[in-house]
């Protein structure tokens, strides 16, 4: 067991005393499974705003004011409703904060959101960037959601965002990865590509024993509903990829295809790690939306030897081929202040430990 260090990211004994505390709070009680190994789930709260267009409020400007002059229309979430592809919605959280100061926060759609190509990020009042919290943030925080391929459904408590918390410097350098790769494998290579900008993870293009590489997204599908596991039938939402012999792959312009990486991730009780989600050195498109991997991920311990990432691909503006072999993103690797206690995987009964190509958990599987 390690002990505690100075800087990190928070685990989930450290978030559950943030909100005994006070620090954090929220309109409802938490959910099971909320709080998850080393990040918070956050909820949608009771009203949608449709607006115009993303926006930030800049420095000394909250949302809500930028929202009266943005919004075309506000819509009820008690019961359920429809967002539109194409569309941009601001929906306020029923978790506000009051971070202690030396405590700053970062936000990252969860997994399954990601592979359901629903673009998320989250909102502050007085901030500059999306998806982060400076430290001793208070206040109010805001979701805008814009699904990008099929028409969703959500209501109050639908959970499509996560935060994680951390307490000073917590990334490990080049040095630090090479000598954690050697003690406790944390990308199962020949020859792993690790220097201070990360893991370099490569595309699996061979196929599994179907010969299937990956899906792209149909167009024009039927709802899908957020808060629904294994209610939707694949082939009505996917259309399955083949290796054909060539082992690459033509990335269309604005087409979502759900891929996965060769190598298997390992993700030490120890640590956290983040994918980075766009990479202008590997090509012009954008790899994995939900970026956070938790403590436990991929580890034999928690049920999870031989995990791989799934990942999000989308090209931008102009045909990309991507081939088999090719490093298509990086993981980068931080300290938890102390080790969680529970671990991504059994503990958490979690969707996507020991995973291969995987779809969101809300279609069957082929049988």
């Amino acid at each position: 067991m390690i002990s505690r260090r100075d800087s990190g990211i928070l685990p989930d004994a450290d978030i559950q005393s943030l909100f005994d505390a006070g620090k954090i709070s929220a309109s409802k009680p938490l959910d099971k499974n909320q709080i998850q190994p080393a990040s918070l789930d956050l909820r949608l709260g009771t009203t949608a705003f449709r607006v115009r267009a993303s926006f930030l409020p800049g420095k000394k400007h909250l949302v809500s004011d930028k929202l009266d002059r943005l919004m075309l229309h506000t819509f009820d979430l008690t019961e359920g409703a429809v967002l539109e592809t194409g569309c941009v919605y601001i929906v306020p959280l029923l978790e506000s904060f009051a971070l202690p100061d030396d405590v700053s926060a970062s936000a990252n759609p969860k997994s399954s959101t990601g592979r359901l190509d629903i673009f998320t990020r989250v909102i502050a009042n007085n901030t500059q960037q999306f998806d982060m919290l400076p430290k001793g943030y208070s206040g109010q925080l805001y979701l805008e959601i814009s699904p990008r391929t099929f028409p969703i459904v959500v209501r109050t408590g639908s959970r499509l965002s996560q935060i994680r918390f951390r307490k000073g410097d917590a990334t490990l350098n080049g040095d630090e990865m090479l000598a954690l790769q050697q003690s406790d494998i944390l990308v199962a290579a020949k020859d792993p590509l690790i220097d201070g900008r990360g893991v370099a993870m490569s595309i699996d293009l061979s196929g599994d024993e179907t010969s299937l590489i990956g899906y792209r997204g149909k167009r024009h599908t039927a709802l899908v509903d957020v808060d629904k596991p294994a209610a939707h039938d694949v082939l009505d939402f996917w259309e399955p990829i083949y290796n054909r012999g060539s082992m690459d792959l033509v990335l269309d312009p604005d087409q979502f295809y759900i891929l996965v990486s060769r190598e298997a991730i390992h993700v030490p009780p120890d640590y956290a790690a983040e994918m980075v989600p766009f990479d202008p050195l590997v090509g012009e498109f954008r790899v994995h939306y939900a970026g956070f991997f938790d403590p436990g991920f991929g580890h034999a311990g928690a049920g999870g030897a031989g995990s791989r990432a799934v990942l999000e691909v989308r090209s931008h503006e102009v045909p990309f081929i991507l081939e088999h072999g090719q490093v298509i993103g990086r993981l980068i690797y931080e300290h938890m202040l102390l080790r969680p206690q529970s671990l991504y995987g059994s503990d958490l009964h979690s969707n996507y430990q020991a995973q291969g190509l995987k779809l969101s958990k809300h279609f069957r599987a082929i049988e």
